[in-house]
């Protein structure tokens, strides 16, 4: 997770979740000239995008598997939030639900995937505090 825009409310991340992650990768390091760098997950790696000229990771690229295998093969953001807590009773009280459980971020914060009203999905990102 990226603690560069840390302000409550805004976007602060992208992970993209697919079954070809090696070929997308490759597409994006093709076409926008992002560099990868492995992130070990057991017994595969997903993929922390880095900008051509830059050392911090502006987007993730995941394999769909395990907990992202039923993940929509979309951009998914991650909205910083205050309180993940009380804002997933907000997202089931509006109409939204959860999409599996609150995940911790490798001791960087904590997160859970979410489904508004619409059927769009988004991941809240509650910061360590």
């Amino acid at each position: 997770m990226n603690h560069r825009n840390p302000r409550f409310g805004t976007i602060g991340w992208a992970d993209l979740s697919v079954a070809n992650a090696n070929e997308v990768r490759d597409f994006y390091q093709a076409v926008v000239g992002w560099r990868s760098q492995d992130v070990p997950m057991g017994e595969y790696s997903d993929y922390a995008m880095l900008p051509p000229m830059g050392d911090t990771a502006v987007s993730g690229i995941c394999h769909a598997r395990g907990v992202n295998a039923d993940l929509p093969p979309c951009w998914l953001v991650y909205i910083t939030v205050k309180n993940l807590d009380e804002s997933l009773s907000e997202v089931r009280k509006r109409g939204g639900k959860t999409r599996g459980e609150i995940r911790g971020a490798g001791g960087q914060g904590r997160f859970c995937v979410i489904e508004d009203p619409a059927g769009a999905v988004a991941c809240l990102y509650e910061m360590p505090r």
